[in-house]
């Protein structure tokens, strides 16, 4: 199959699996080693809770290689019981960011140091009758969309948010990756940003994964 790139940035797969009793590691590790080769990223993640054990947070230019990621870790053995699907952007009201921001942003290199506690989750824009963020004209969207990036800053330093774009990807409009030092770091930048009007009139949010990022071998060991 020929690969299928976006325009520009990156494709972004996450992965959240659990044993199904037999994990091949040897399988995991070649299919890491096969993406890596043609210039893939992936993050390895434990996960805490019952949603899932492990995850792989996956990026590529190409959906392609992606997808046979998906396929090489399912016949490791690891059962895949959710995931999300999603492209590195620049957002709208971001116009005009300089060119080492963009890039920072289309093509983020991942992990980062010593950011060990990590959480993703996806969210959207409402669209109720009387909270419509679609119905807002544009600068008043770009105004509460600077007011809540403002607040991220705050955090800069010790958060690295990977926001993605997923609008007719996958069931929700947007994917949020934090990397942090601390695991209150998590909850401090989203309880931070929840206060704002972006997010307290206008956000939906769906599951919360939260772990640890470290190698396969960390991860296999406090996996399973």
């Amino acid at each position: 199959m020929d690969p299928l790139k976006p325009s520009t940035g990156l494709g972004v797969l996450h992965l959240f699996c659990k044993s199904s009793g037999e994990v091949n590691v040897d399988l995991v590790e070649e299919a890491i080693q096969k993406l890596s080769y043609l210039d893939g990223q992936v993050i390895t993640i434990s996960i805490l809770g019952h949603k899932a054990d492990m995850a792989f947070m996956v990026l590529s230019e190409d959906w392609v290689a992606l997808r046979k990621f998906q396929t090489n870790i399912v016949n490791s053995g690891l059962v895949v019981v959710d995931s999300y699907v999603s492209l590195t952007e620049i957002s709208e009201y971001a116009a005009g960011v300089p060119d080492d921001m963009r890039n920072a942003r289309l093509y983020p290199k991942l992990p980062p140091e010593n950011k060990n506690a990590w959480c993703f989750y996806p969210m959207s824009k409402r669209r109720n009758i009387d909270q419509n963020w679609f119905t807002l004209d544009f600068e008043n969207r770009k105004n509460l969309m600077y007011e809540h990036g403002a607040s991220g800053r705050k955090f800069s330093g010790r958060v690295l948010q990977v926001i993605t774009g997923s609008t007719g990807i996958d069931d929700f409009e947007w994917g949020v990756t934090l990397f942090c030092e601390k695991p209150d770091d998590l909850k401090d930048v989203v309880y931070t940003m929840r206060f704002d009007e972006a997010s307290a009139e206008y956000a939906e949010f769906g599951p919360f994964y939260s772990g640890i990022v470290g190698n396969l071998q960390q991860i296999i060991e406090t996996s399973f």
